[in-house]
């Protein structure tokens, strides 16, 4: 074993042991922390399945649907037996399609169907009314994972022959000639080459206050003709909205280069073997290896998952929030839930004297953050009831599983469409309770921590509180902070796109966010190199994570440095496939993890104090350099 210092990688010092001994299950792309996690997780909830399963004793409806879909997943010869024909058989309205006069007849059919269309609509809560929802309009997506992928022809040529080479197989499965392939995929091709010509990319998304720009809806519908919006609103929602929040002005602005009578045939190959190849999963065993063997090339990936674990994935996908209130209700304890209550009420009072304390900003600033802190949602563990939405997800046991999954996708679509004239609900749960994650929801102004994430290396009431605050303490107080990046900063407590800033504040602020960015920009890893604009929210969420939470460390007694700087490097270990990274860094708006291990300590005192980093370490960072923002 190699010896590292914890001065120069606090990261491979803490986890070499762990990295070594891991090893990455032939299925999946990572292994170790969130990753491992979330397998026995999935391994706990599997035998849960089975079990029910097995005695038909089911707690309630909505978990009976869920291990009946399980049942159904995992039956190889069932599956076998329907093959490809369920998808066909969606597929066969785009032969009635002979113009885009007939393609506006069928459009909502066509959105319902989940067939690939060139806009993409949905409901969600309006960015500067958040109480109420809008209807929002988004362009189509490409085949490879990102728009960067494009820039590179030898590198685009190459991924694009590959999933090319897989969708051919498919296409051959469905009975297509060899000469039918090959047309099919010059269309598809040619179709995906006109949108990642004006697509957004991951770092364009990652600045998602960008997302809100409104636009008269008569203007949009000029933009998008030949494709007849106002006759589709109005089939999809009774009556045509005032406006519509356009989530790509560039792609809309050119949208009749993509689509139009002289692309529509382009159009419809398009729609057909993209739909085919996303539903491949719910087809035949050799069908769900073919879908899923792109991906798995792009990550690294050896083997397709058994069909247990798929079955386990899409039953728990569909009926999330159930499976998480199972979860959590019998494996996640009250009086876990109060210490961790206690906890994020610590890091919520510590923050706001931070705030109180803070000499940069003016008193105006201030109170708008103070305010904002003070009205912030906290839903801790899982929600204590099922949704109404899960009432409707009832489907016919004598189907496919392809055309259950697409019925219970139809539901789950008119269910977001009919939320236009209904207030937003607040008391949405943005995570089920046994995903391992958390999140904070800048239009709620609220953080998630599913009962799943409030374990080892994270949080244990048998952890020291050292440990507790350098896991899911710095973690809690990563989720706070979210409500102060570069783009939560732009919302009000209601979660409203409001600026509360001073004119000088947000200068200082922007200011500290470009330094941010230079941290990070162009760190070269063996995998790729690392973009600071694209990772800026998340390095600054960890940033303040680890701020808040060495305040309270340096104002408690019996607490060790060493321990909390050792959990927090803990809590990131993960051992992962070079593909796999090299993907990360071009579509993840969070950093590398042994970044986010390596680079957020060395910005405060405490670090160099615990450990005396002196300036020929590798850790060590100049005091002009270092960077507190919250």
């Amino acid at each position: 074993m190699e010896n590292i210092r914890i001065q120069d990688d606090l990261y491979t010092y803490v986890n070499q042991a762990k990295l070594e001994e891991l090893v990455i299950p032939d299925d999946m792309p990572t292994a170790g922390g969130f990753a491992t996690l979330s397998t026995e997780i999935e391994k706990l909830m599997i035998g849960e399945f089975n079990s029910m399963c097995e005695s038909a004793d089911y707690p309630n409806e909505h978990m009976a649907r869920a291990c009946t879909l399980y049942t159904l997943a995992k039956d190889v010869k069932r599956k076998k037996k329907h093959g490809i024909k369920p998808a066909l058989k969606n597929l066969a309205i785009l032969k009635k399609l002979g113009t885009t006069r007939s393609f506006n007849l069928h459009t909502k059919e066509l959105i319902l169907k989940g067939i690939a269309m060139p806009i993409n609509i949905a409901v969600d809560a309006n960015m500067k009314d958040t109480v109420h929802h809008c209807v929002m309009i988004q362009g189509a997506s490409v085949i490879l994972p990102d728009v960067s992928y494009y820039k590179n022809e030898e590198q685009r040529d190459m991924l694009l022959g590959m999933w090319s080479g897989f969708a051919k197989q498919v296409l051959a499965i469905a009975g297509h000639s060899e000469e039918e392939c090959d047309a099919l995929l010059k269309d598809t091709l040619a179709f995906d080459a006109l949108i990642a010509k004006y697509a957004k990319s991951q770092e364009e998304w990652s600045e998602y206050t960008k997302m809100y720009n409104p636009m008269n809806t008569g203007r949009v519908a000029g933009m998008v003709k030949p494709l007849n919006l106002k006759k589709l609103l109005t089939d999809l929602f009774g009556f045509v909205p005032e406006e519509i929040i356009v989530t790509e002005p560039r792609y809309f602005k050119n949208f009749k280069e993509i689509f139009n009578q002289d692309t529509f045939e382009m159009y419809k190959n398009w729609a057909y073997v993209v739909t085919l190849m996303e539903g491949c999963g719910l087809l035949s065993e050799e069908l769900r290896d073919l879908g899923g063997a792109f991906r798995r090339a792009l990550t690294g990936v050896a083997a397709v998952s058994s069909a247990e674990k798929y079955a386990y994935q899409l039953a728990s996908n569909m009926y999330s929030e159930p499976v998480g209130l199972y979860y959590g209700e019998k494996y996640f304890g009250e009086e876990a839930k109060k210490d961790i209550t206690d906890i994020v009420k610590q890091i919520v009072a510590t923050y706001q004297k931070r705030i109180v304390n803070n000499d940069i900003l003016e008193q105006a600033t201030k109170d708008k953050a103070i305010l904002k802190l003070s009205k912030m949602g906290l839903k801790l563990g899982y929600p204590d009831r099922v949704e109404e939405i899960y009432s409707k997800l009832v489907f016919d046991e004598s189907k496919s599983l392809f055309e259950i999954v697409y019925s219970l996708r139809k539901i789950r679509m008119e269910d977001n469409f009919a939320k236009l004239n209904k207030e937003t609900d607040r008391t949405h749960w943005a995570m089920p309770g046994h995903m391992v994650n958390a999140c904070y929801d800048p239009f709620v102004n609220d953080i998630t921590f599913p009962a799943a994430i409030l374990q080892p290396p994270f949080y244990s009431i048998n952890q020291t509180r050292s440990e507790n605050l350098g896991g899911i303490g710095a973690v809690i107080g990563h989720e706070i902070s979210h409500a102060f990046d570069s783009n939560g900063a732009k919302c009000d407590e209601l979660g409203n796109l409001n600026n509360w800033w001073t004119k000088a504040d947000e200068q200082k602020f922007n200011k500290k966010v470009n330094a941010m960015i230079k941290q990070f920009d162009g760190i070269e890893l063996p995998w790729g190199t690392v973009n600071g604009k694209f990772t800026v929210s998340e390095n600054i969420a960890d940033n303040g994570g680890m701020a808040v939470t060495l305040d309270i460390m340096s104002n408690s007694e019996g607490v060790s440095f060493e321990e909390y700087f050792a959990n927090w490097a803990r809590v990131w270990c993960q051992k992962a496939k070079p593909e796999y990274q090299a993907l990360l860094l071009q579509v993840d708006v969070h950093g590398p993890n042994c970044l986010r291990a390596n680079m957020p300590p060395r910005n405060f005192p405490e670090w160099y104090d615990a450990f005396r980093v002196k300036k020929t370490d590798g850790m060590y960072l100049a005091p002009s350099k270092r960077i507190v923002i919250w």
